[in-house]
Protein backbone atom coordinates (compact mmCIF):
# COMPACT_ATOMS: atom_id res chain seq x y z
CA UNK A 1 0.00 0.00 0.00
CA UNK A 2 1.32 3.42 -0.94
CA UNK A 3 2.29 5.96 1.71
CA UNK A 4 2.16 9.72 1.22
CA UNK A 5 3.64 12.69 3.03
CA UNK A 6 1.23 15.63 3.11
CA UNK A 7 2.70 18.57 4.95
CA UNK A 8 4.40 17.16 8.04
CA UNK A 9 2.21 14.04 8.31
CA UNK A 10 2.43 10.61 6.67
CA UNK A 11 -0.70 8.73 5.53
CA UNK A 12 -1.33 5.28 4.17
CA UNK A 13 -3.44 5.14 1.02
CA UNK A 14 -6.42 3.65 2.83
CA UNK A 15 -6.35 5.91 5.89
CA UNK A 16 -9.81 6.98 7.06
CA UNK A 17 -8.80 10.61 7.49
CA UNK A 18 -6.98 10.85 4.14
CA UNK A 19 -9.92 12.40 2.26
CA UNK A 20 -10.27 15.27 4.71
CA UNK A 21 -6.54 15.93 4.55
CA UNK A 22 -6.55 15.83 0.74
CA UNK A 23 -9.46 18.28 0.59
CA UNK A 24 -7.51 20.71 2.74
CA UNK A 25 -4.28 20.21 0.76
CA UNK A 26 -6.20 20.64 -2.52
CA UNK A 27 -7.50 24.01 -1.34
CA UNK A 28 -3.93 25.05 -0.45
CA UNK A 29 -2.56 23.72 -3.78
CA UNK A 30 -0.16 21.56 -1.80
CA UNK A 31 1.54 18.58 -3.46
CA UNK A 32 1.67 15.21 -1.67
CA UNK A 33 4.88 13.17 -1.83
CA UNK A 34 4.77 9.45 -2.62
CA UNK A 35 7.15 7.74 -0.20
CA UNK A 36 7.97 4.71 -2.33
CA UNK A 37 11.42 6.30 -2.54
CA UNK A 38 13.13 8.93 -0.42
CA UNK A 39 12.92 11.89 -0.29
CA UNK A 40 9.59 11.32 -2.04
CA UNK A 41 8.11 11.74 -5.53
CA UNK A 42 5.84 14.79 -6.07
CA UNK A 43 2.21 14.00 -6.90
CA UNK A 44 -0.86 16.17 -7.43
CA UNK A 45 -4.44 16.08 -6.16
CA UNK A 46 -7.43 15.82 -8.50
CA UNK A 47 -11.06 16.21 -7.47
CA UNK A 48 -14.11 14.37 -8.80
CA UNK A 49 -17.24 15.57 -7.04
CA UNK A 50 -16.52 15.30 -3.31
CA UNK A 51 -13.77 12.71 -3.84
CA UNK A 52 -10.08 13.68 -3.95
CA UNK A 53 -7.51 11.47 -5.69
CA UNK A 54 -3.72 11.48 -5.59
CA UNK A 55 -2.33 11.24 -9.13
CA UNK A 56 1.13 10.96 -10.62
CA UNK A 57 2.74 14.06 -12.07
CA UNK A 58 3.13 13.85 -15.88
CA UNK A 59 6.02 11.65 -17.03
CA UNK A 60 7.43 11.10 -13.53
CA UNK A 61 6.54 7.40 -13.31
CA UNK A 62 10.12 6.28 -13.86
CA UNK A 63 11.12 7.98 -10.60
CA UNK A 64 8.88 5.70 -8.54
CA UNK A 65 9.90 2.31 -7.17
CA UNK A 66 8.94 -0.55 -9.54
CA UNK A 67 6.74 -1.95 -6.75
CA UNK A 68 4.77 1.32 -6.52
CA UNK A 69 1.42 1.63 -8.30
CA UNK A 70 2.63 4.97 -9.70
CA UNK A 71 5.63 3.41 -11.45
CA UNK A 72 5.65 3.39 -15.24
CA UNK A 73 8.09 2.01 -17.76
CA UNK A 74 10.81 4.22 -19.27
CA UNK A 75 9.29 6.30 -22.05
CA UNK A 76 12.13 5.22 -24.38
CA UNK A 77 10.33 1.86 -24.71
CA UNK A 78 7.34 3.46 -26.44
CA UNK A 79 6.74 6.10 -29.08
CA UNK A 80 6.89 8.69 -26.30
CA UNK A 81 10.70 8.64 -26.23
CA UNK A 82 11.40 10.62 -29.44
CA UNK A 83 8.91 13.30 -28.38
CA UNK A 84 10.37 14.13 -24.98
CA UNK A 85 12.20 17.43 -24.77
CA UNK A 86 10.86 18.51 -28.15
CA UNK A 87 7.16 17.97 -28.81
CA UNK A 88 6.57 17.47 -25.07
CA UNK A 89 8.37 19.65 -22.53
CA UNK A 90 7.46 19.07 -18.89
CA UNK A 91 8.07 21.75 -16.27
CA UNK A 92 9.49 19.89 -13.28
CA UNK A 93 8.11 22.42 -10.79
CA UNK A 94 4.53 22.80 -12.01
CA UNK A 95 4.19 19.41 -13.70
CA UNK A 96 2.63 21.13 -16.72
CA UNK A 97 3.49 19.70 -20.12
CA UNK A 98 3.94 22.20 -22.97
CA UNK A 99 2.98 20.55 -26.27
CA UNK A 100 4.11 21.38 -29.79
CA UNK A 101 1.56 20.20 -32.34
CA UNK A 102 2.02 19.49 -36.03
CA UNK A 103 -1.60 20.41 -36.80
CA UNK A 104 -3.33 23.78 -36.64
CA UNK A 105 -5.87 24.98 -34.10
CA UNK A 106 -6.96 27.88 -36.27
CA UNK A 107 -8.32 28.25 -39.78
CA UNK A 108 -7.98 31.06 -42.27
CA UNK A 109 -9.79 31.20 -45.59
CA UNK A 110 -11.33 28.23 -47.38
CA UNK A 111 -10.96 24.69 -46.18
CA UNK A 112 -7.71 22.99 -47.23
CA UNK A 113 -6.98 19.30 -47.61
CA UNK A 114 -6.34 17.66 -44.23
CA UNK A 115 -2.78 16.73 -43.31
CA UNK A 116 -3.49 13.86 -40.95
CA UNK A 117 -4.83 11.40 -43.52
CA UNK A 118 -3.04 9.16 -46.00
CA UNK A 119 0.74 9.29 -45.60
CA UNK A 120 0.41 12.16 -43.16
CA UNK A 121 2.49 13.32 -40.20
CA UNK A 122 1.28 10.59 -37.84
CA UNK A 123 3.41 8.16 -39.84
CA UNK A 124 6.74 9.94 -39.53
CA UNK A 125 10.15 8.88 -38.27
CA UNK A 126 11.38 9.16 -34.73
CA UNK A 127 13.06 12.49 -35.47
CA UNK A 128 9.72 14.30 -35.55
CA UNK A 129 9.68 17.12 -33.01
CA UNK A 130 5.97 17.83 -33.00
CA UNK A 131 2.99 15.82 -31.83
CA UNK A 132 0.64 14.43 -34.47
CA UNK A 133 -3.11 14.31 -33.98
CA UNK A 134 -2.98 10.60 -33.23
CA UNK A 135 0.04 11.24 -31.02
CA UNK A 136 -1.99 13.72 -28.96
CA UNK A 137 -4.74 11.12 -28.51
CA UNK A 138 -2.14 8.60 -27.34
CA UNK A 139 -0.62 11.12 -24.92
CA UNK A 140 -4.03 11.98 -23.46
CA UNK A 141 -4.76 8.26 -23.03
CA UNK A 142 -1.39 7.68 -21.39
CA UNK A 143 -1.64 10.59 -18.97
CA UNK A 144 -5.27 9.72 -18.17
CA UNK A 145 -3.92 6.28 -17.13
CA UNK A 146 -6.43 4.60 -19.44
CA UNK A 147 -3.66 2.27 -20.64
CA UNK A 148 -3.59 0.55 -17.23
CA UNK A 149 -5.54 -2.53 -16.15
CA UNK A 150 -5.57 -5.13 -13.39
CA UNK A 151 -7.93 -8.03 -12.66
CA UNK A 152 -8.52 -6.51 -9.21
CA UNK A 153 -10.76 -3.95 -10.90
CA UNK A 154 -14.15 -5.61 -11.10
CA UNK A 155 -16.68 -4.72 -13.75
CA UNK A 156 -15.77 -2.39 -16.59
CA UNK A 157 -15.01 1.25 -17.18
CA UNK A 158 -17.85 3.49 -18.25
CA UNK A 159 -17.75 6.57 -20.45
CA UNK A 160 -18.28 9.04 -17.59
CA UNK A 161 -15.14 7.66 -15.94
CA UNK A 162 -13.10 7.75 -19.17
CA UNK A 163 -14.22 11.32 -19.86
CA UNK A 164 -13.26 12.53 -16.40
CA UNK A 165 -9.75 11.06 -16.61
CA UNK A 166 -9.16 12.60 -20.06
CA UNK A 167 -10.35 16.00 -18.85
CA UNK A 168 -8.09 15.81 -15.80
CA UNK A 169 -5.10 14.86 -17.97
CA UNK A 170 -5.76 17.83 -20.29
CA UNK A 171 -5.58 20.21 -17.31
CA UNK A 172 -1.87 19.36 -17.05
CA UNK A 173 -1.16 20.29 -20.71
CA UNK A 174 -0.48 23.63 -22.41
CA UNK A 175 -0.56 24.49 -26.11
CA UNK A 176 0.86 27.87 -27.18
CA UNK A 177 0.52 29.23 -23.68
CA UNK A 178 -3.11 28.17 -23.24
CA UNK A 179 -4.45 25.18 -21.29
CA UNK A 180 -5.40 22.35 -23.63
CA UNK A 181 -8.53 21.91 -21.49
CA UNK A 182 -9.90 25.17 -22.96
CA UNK A 183 -9.69 23.71 -26.47
CA UNK A 184 -10.62 20.09 -25.79
CA UNK A 185 -14.22 18.90 -26.07
CA UNK A 186 -15.16 15.47 -24.71
CA UNK A 187 -18.94 14.85 -24.70
CA UNK A 188 -20.54 14.05 -21.38
CA UNK A 189 -22.58 10.87 -20.93
CA UNK A 190 -26.03 11.52 -22.42
CA UNK A 191 -29.16 11.10 -20.32
CA UNK A 192 -32.52 11.75 -21.92
CA UNK A 193 -34.01 13.26 -18.77
CA UNK A 194 -31.09 15.75 -18.70
CA UNK A 195 -31.18 16.53 -22.43
CA UNK A 196 -31.83 20.25 -22.09
CA UNK A 197 -29.12 20.79 -19.47
CA UNK A 198 -26.57 18.78 -21.43
CA UNK A 199 -27.27 20.68 -24.66
CA UNK A 200 -26.93 24.01 -22.83
CA UNK A 201 -23.55 23.00 -21.37
CA UNK A 202 -22.44 21.78 -24.80
CA UNK A 203 -23.42 25.08 -26.46
CA UNK A 204 -21.41 26.99 -23.87
CA UNK A 205 -18.39 24.69 -24.28
CA UNK A 206 -18.44 25.00 -28.09
CA UNK A 207 -18.90 28.78 -28.19
CA UNK A 208 -15.17 29.42 -28.87
CA UNK A 209 -15.44 27.41 -32.12
CA UNK A 210 -18.14 29.66 -33.59
CA UNK A 211 -17.28 31.33 -36.90
CA UNK A 212 -16.23 34.98 -36.37
CA UNK A 213 -17.42 37.82 -38.59
CA UNK A 214 -13.90 38.15 -39.99
CA UNK A 215 -10.39 36.81 -39.51
CA UNK A 216 -9.20 33.34 -38.67
CA UNK A 217 -11.46 30.78 -37.02
CA UNK A 218 -10.49 29.07 -33.80
CA UNK A 219 -10.64 25.29 -33.93
CA UNK A 220 -11.34 22.92 -31.07
CA UNK A 221 -10.28 19.31 -30.49
CA UNK A 222 -12.91 16.59 -30.23
CA UNK A 223 -12.26 13.29 -28.46
CA UNK A 224 -15.24 10.98 -28.69
CA UNK A 225 -16.45 7.52 -29.60
CA UNK A 226 -17.51 6.91 -33.19
CA UNK A 227 -21.00 5.52 -33.57
CA UNK A 228 -21.12 5.67 -37.38
CA UNK A 229 -20.43 7.73 -40.47
CA UNK A 230 -23.84 8.42 -42.01
CA UNK A 231 -24.26 9.39 -45.66
CA UNK A 232 -25.24 13.03 -46.11
CA UNK A 233 -26.42 14.98 -49.16
CA UNK A 234 -22.83 16.18 -49.45
CA UNK A 235 -20.13 14.13 -47.76
CA UNK A 236 -20.70 12.25 -44.50
CA UNK A 237 -21.92 12.92 -40.99
CA UNK A 238 -19.80 11.64 -38.12
CA UNK A 239 -22.20 10.54 -35.39
CA UNK A 240 -20.50 10.59 -31.97
CA UNK A 241 -21.91 8.56 -29.09
CA UNK A 242 -23.54 10.68 -26.37
CA UNK A 243 -24.20 13.47 -28.89
CA UNK A 244 -27.56 12.60 -30.50
CA UNK A 245 -28.74 15.16 -32.99
CA UNK A 246 -25.37 16.90 -33.23
CA UNK A 247 -23.47 15.58 -36.27
CA UNK A 248 -19.95 16.52 -37.34
CA UNK A 249 -19.73 17.13 -41.08
CA UNK A 250 -16.99 15.31 -43.01
CA UNK A 251 -16.38 15.89 -46.71
CA UNK A 252 -16.05 12.96 -49.12
CA UNK A 253 -12.32 13.38 -49.75
CA UNK A 254 -11.53 13.45 -46.04
CA UNK A 255 -13.69 10.37 -45.43
CA UNK A 256 -12.02 8.41 -48.25
CA UNK A 257 -8.56 9.28 -46.96
CA UNK A 258 -9.57 8.38 -43.43
CA UNK A 259 -10.68 4.90 -44.49
CA UNK A 260 -7.42 4.39 -46.40
CA UNK A 261 -5.04 5.64 -43.74
CA UNK A 262 -6.79 3.84 -40.87
CA UNK A 263 -7.89 0.70 -42.71
CA UNK A 264 -6.42 -1.48 -39.95
CA UNK A 265 -8.33 0.32 -37.20
CA UNK A 266 -11.64 0.17 -39.04
CA UNK A 267 -11.23 -3.55 -39.77
CA UNK A 268 -10.48 -4.32 -36.10
CA UNK A 269 -13.48 -2.27 -34.98
CA UNK A 270 -15.79 -4.00 -37.43
CA UNK A 271 -14.56 -7.44 -36.36
CA UNK A 272 -15.26 -6.98 -32.64
CA UNK A 273 -18.62 -5.54 -31.53
CA UNK A 274 -17.30 -5.05 -27.97
CA UNK A 275 -14.51 -2.71 -29.08
CA UNK A 276 -14.82 1.07 -29.36
CA UNK A 277 -13.49 3.30 -32.14
CA UNK A 278 -12.17 6.56 -30.71
CA UNK A 279 -11.86 9.66 -32.87
CA UNK A 280 -9.76 12.75 -32.29
CA UNK A 281 -10.47 15.63 -34.63
CA UNK A 282 -10.05 19.35 -35.04
CA UNK A 283 -13.28 21.14 -35.87
CA UNK A 284 -14.97 24.51 -36.04
CA UNK A 285 -18.53 25.76 -36.36
CA UNK A 286 -19.54 27.23 -39.70
CA UNK A 287 -21.84 30.29 -39.97
CA UNK A 288 -24.86 27.94 -39.91
CA UNK A 289 -23.71 26.52 -36.56
CA UNK A 290 -22.75 23.12 -37.97
CA UNK A 291 -19.60 21.41 -36.70
CA UNK A 292 -17.16 20.81 -39.57
CA UNK A 293 -14.21 18.42 -39.20
CA UNK A 294 -10.87 19.71 -40.48
CA UNK A 295 -8.49 16.88 -39.50
CA UNK A 296 -9.15 13.51 -37.93
CA UNK A 297 -7.46 10.34 -36.67
CA UNK A 298 -8.88 7.22 -35.00
CA UNK A 299 -7.80 4.56 -32.49
CA UNK A 300 -9.48 1.26 -31.61
CA UNK A 301 -9.78 0.24 -27.95
CA UNK A 302 -11.10 -2.78 -26.09
CA UNK A 303 -14.32 -2.98 -24.11
CA UNK A 304 -12.39 -1.52 -21.16
CA UNK A 305 -10.86 1.23 -23.32
CA UNK A 306 -7.35 -0.27 -23.62
CA UNK A 307 -5.87 0.65 -27.06
CA UNK A 308 -4.72 -2.08 -29.43
CA UNK A 309 -3.51 -2.15 -33.02
CA UNK A 310 -3.70 -5.85 -33.99
CA UNK A 311 -5.47 -9.05 -33.03
CA UNK A 312 -2.19 -10.18 -31.50
CA UNK A 313 -2.04 -7.18 -29.20
CA UNK A 314 -5.64 -7.80 -28.22
CA UNK A 315 -4.82 -11.40 -27.32
CA UNK A 316 -1.93 -10.21 -25.15
CA UNK A 317 -4.12 -7.58 -23.46
CA UNK A 318 -6.74 -10.23 -22.68
CA UNK A 319 -4.08 -12.43 -21.07
CA UNK A 320 -2.76 -9.53 -18.99
CA UNK A 321 -6.28 -8.62 -17.87
CA UNK A 322 -6.51 -11.87 -15.92
CA UNK A 323 -3.49 -11.00 -13.76
CA UNK A 324 -3.69 -9.38 -10.33
CA UNK A 325 -0.62 -7.24 -10.98
CA UNK A 326 -0.93 -4.05 -12.99
CA UNK A 327 -0.22 -4.04 -16.72
CA UNK A 328 0.28 -0.98 -18.90
CA UNK A 329 -0.30 -0.88 -22.65
CA UNK A 330 2.49 0.76 -24.67
CA UNK A 331 1.51 3.28 -27.35
CA UNK A 332 3.07 4.21 -30.67
CA UNK A 333 2.43 7.99 -30.82
CA UNK A 334 4.16 9.20 -34.02
CA UNK A 335 6.14 6.04 -34.73
CA UNK A 336 5.55 3.95 -37.85
CA UNK A 337 4.20 0.41 -37.58
CA UNK A 338 7.57 -0.99 -38.72
CA UNK A 339 9.36 0.36 -35.63
CA UNK A 340 9.38 -1.72 -32.41
CA UNK A 341 7.88 -0.62 -29.10
CA UNK A 342 7.22 -2.40 -25.82
CA UNK A 343 3.64 -3.39 -26.62
CA UNK A 344 2.89 -3.71 -22.92
CA UNK A 345 4.56 -3.63 -19.52
CA UNK A 346 3.76 -6.09 -16.76
CA UNK A 347 4.48 -4.63 -13.35
CA UNK A 348 5.71 -7.64 -11.38
CA UNK A 349 6.34 -7.14 -7.68
CA UNK A 350 9.92 -8.33 -8.19
CA UNK A 351 10.80 -6.92 -11.62
CA UNK A 352 8.93 -5.06 -14.37
CA UNK A 353 8.74 -7.02 -17.61
CA UNK A 354 8.47 -5.45 -21.08
CA UNK A 355 6.46 -7.45 -23.60
CA UNK A 356 7.30 -7.17 -27.28
CA UNK A 357 5.42 -8.43 -30.33
CA UNK A 358 7.38 -8.95 -33.56
CA UNK A 359 4.96 -8.84 -36.51
CA UNK A 360 5.16 -11.26 -39.40
CA UNK A 361 7.53 -10.02 -42.07
CA UNK A 362 9.62 -7.92 -39.67
CA UNK A 363 12.99 -7.21 -41.28
CA UNK A 364 16.54 -7.23 -39.88
CA UNK A 365 16.30 -3.52 -39.03
CA UNK A 366 13.29 -4.17 -36.82
CA UNK A 367 15.07 -7.04 -35.06
CA UNK A 368 18.23 -5.00 -34.54
CA UNK A 369 16.25 -2.08 -33.07
CA UNK A 370 14.38 -4.48 -30.78
CA UNK A 371 17.58 -6.01 -29.44
CA UNK A 372 19.01 -2.53 -28.81
CA UNK A 373 15.90 -1.60 -26.81
CA UNK A 374 16.14 -4.75 -24.69
CA UNK A 375 19.90 -4.33 -24.07
CA UNK A 376 19.54 -0.66 -23.14
CA UNK A 377 17.17 -1.58 -20.29
CA UNK A 378 18.77 -4.70 -18.86
CA UNK A 379 17.18 -4.04 -15.47
CA UNK A 380 13.78 -4.68 -17.06
CA UNK A 381 12.81 -8.23 -17.98
CA UNK A 382 11.74 -9.00 -21.56
CA UNK A 383 9.26 -11.33 -23.25
CA UNK A 384 9.10 -11.60 -27.04
CA UNK A 385 6.34 -13.06 -29.21
CA UNK A 386 7.40 -13.55 -32.83
CA UNK A 387 4.18 -13.96 -34.76
CA UNK A 388 5.89 -15.96 -37.52
CA UNK A 389 6.85 -18.63 -34.97
CA UNK A 390 3.28 -19.49 -34.01
CA UNK A 391 0.95 -19.04 -31.05
CA UNK A 392 1.64 -16.70 -28.19
CA UNK A 393 4.23 -18.19 -25.83
CA UNK A 394 3.40 -18.51 -22.12
CA UNK A 395 3.46 -15.18 -20.37
CA UNK A 396 6.15 -15.07 -17.63
CA UNK A 397 3.92 -14.46 -14.61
Amino acid sequence: MRRFRIGSEVFEEGALDLQATLASAYARRERPLCLCREPGCPMYIARIGDLHLIKRMPLTGGGHDPCCDSYESPYELSGLGPLMGGAIQVDSDSGMAALKLDFSLSKTGSRAAPQQIGNGPDSVSGETRKLSLRGLLHYLWHEAELTIWTSLWTGKRHWWNVRWHIAEAAKQMIVKGRPLAETLFVPEAFRLEKKGEIEQRRAEALAPAAAPASGSRRLMVLVGEVKEFEPARVGRKLVVRHMPGFPFMVDDDLHRRLLTRFEREFSLWEADPQSHLMAIATFGLNPAGLAVIEEIAVMVVTENWIPYESIHEKKLIEALATMREKSVKGLRYNLRADQPIANAMFQSRTQPVALYIVPSGADDTFEASLQEMIAARAEIGSWVWRISEGDMPPVPF
